[in-house]
């Protein structure tokens, strides 16, 4: 909106029933002139002292220079505005679990932001049961009513988690930007194997439906790691039946969304971290959008040789290209990860933003603006 230049340096109380429409501005504080016209006003006004139209024009005067300081010191002042983050947990995980808190806090403690553990649904239990497409649903409800989002965040995802993540950058409309994602082991290109969950009831529910038809709607709506199972030798039926990771993705011929892939391409700053001794995803290199090629178990493809990257169904190519996205290889296992690289390659984009660097992106596209 053009800004009226006519009323920029206008004395803040002009107009007012003590000065006329027509009053000029460097007589706004003679004291003969306010004299003059509040002697035409009518009732008690008429009984005003010459030295207290004195004392007015001077509190007046008072007034104008403190907010005409408070203005200047904005100007010249960078403002520190802390940008909030949430972490998404993994499969078998829950925020009320002492290692996903401490995490957070952690997290929150080096970077001086404030940070949240977003949890959807009642935790470990529905991070195994409930389909992604669902968790991802109550995620986006979650962050569209927290007030300390508004403005807009930042993201961590763990393992499973960054599958969520990603469902609420590119399908959660009306949600809060997200300006820098950093994504710890995300299973981005799918797996091609469960791994098994362990001893339990659950654990052993969910083995059994491991075991069984994969792709069918039963488990496709009552087991989350089959939104994200990529059988390479299965493909057609991957793209048929799979729920989740197909419409991330964009996989789908004749059915790519180009909403989903500017939503993901409006991203400040990409951090893929990929675990060299991961056997949680397998392959590991689907943490970095890597993974075999259809229809065999091998040759592994690197991300620029995918599709989904040459063809640019999502909108990681440009973010490559323009240098957003930042590859790291972390020696370890699935999210074992030292302090040090947490700081080295986590925290900074979590700290703290200038309100003028902020002010350089529109707020609903996302872009930057134009200077």
């Amino acid at each position: 909106m053009r800004e009226d230049m006519s009323n920029r340096h206008r004395p803040f109380y002009k107009d007012t029933h003590l000065l006329g429409r027509n009053s000029q501005p460097h007589h706004a504080l003679s004291i003969p002139y306010l004299y003059s016209h509040l002697k035409k006003l009518p009732g008690d006004n008429k009984t005003l002292t010459q030295t207290q139209i004195s004392s007015l024009a001077f509190t007046m005067e008072k007034k104008r220079f403190g907010l005409a300081a408070a203005v200047v010191f904005l100007i010249l002042v960078q403002v520190s505005v802390s940008v909030p983050f949430i972490v998404l947990h993994g499969i078998a995980a829950a925020c009320s679990e002492g290692k996903e808190a401490n995490f957070t806090q952690l997290l929150s403690n080096f970077s001086g932001s404030p940070g949240f553990c977003l949890e959807v649904g009642n935790g470990e239990l529905d991070s195994w049961f409930m389909p992604l497409a669902k968790q991802a649903e109550i995620a986006c409800e979650k962050v569209k009513q927290m007030k300390e989002l508004r403005q807009g965040y930042n993201i961590v995802g763990r393992s499973q988690g960054n599958l969520v993540a990603r469902g609420l950058i590119e399908f959660c409309d009306g949600g809060p930007p997200v300006y820098n994602y950093v994504s710890l082991a995300g299973p981005h290109a799918g797996i091609s194997s469960v791994p098994m969950c362990g001893s339990g009831l659950w654990c052993e529910i969910a083995d059994e439906l491991i075991k069984s038809d994969i792709y069918s709607d039963f488990i496709q709506d009552h087991l989350a790691p089959s939104g994200y199972l990529k059988i390479p030798t299965e493909m057609k039926k991957y793209l048929e039946s799979s729920k989740y990771l197909p419409k991330l993705n964009n996989e789908i011929p004749g059915q790519r969304n180009s909403t989903y892939k500017e939503r993901f391409a409006s991203l400040h700053n990409l951090v893929l971290i990929m675990f060299e001794d991961d056997k949680v995803i397998v392959p590991k290199d689907s943490s970095w959008f890597g993974f075999y090629p259809d229809g065999d178990f091998g040759p592994l493809l690197t991300v620029r040789e995918t599709k989904l990257f040459k063809e640019d169904w999502i909108g990681l190519k440009p973010l490559v290209d323009t240098g957003k996205v930042e590859f790291v290889s972390i020696d370890g296992a699935h999210l074992r990860m030292s302090n040090v690289d947490i700081v080295k390659y986590v925290v900074p984009y979590l700290q703290n933003q200038s309100s003028s660097e902020q002010k350089r992106f529109n707020r609903k596209t996302k872009e930057p603006l134009r200077t």
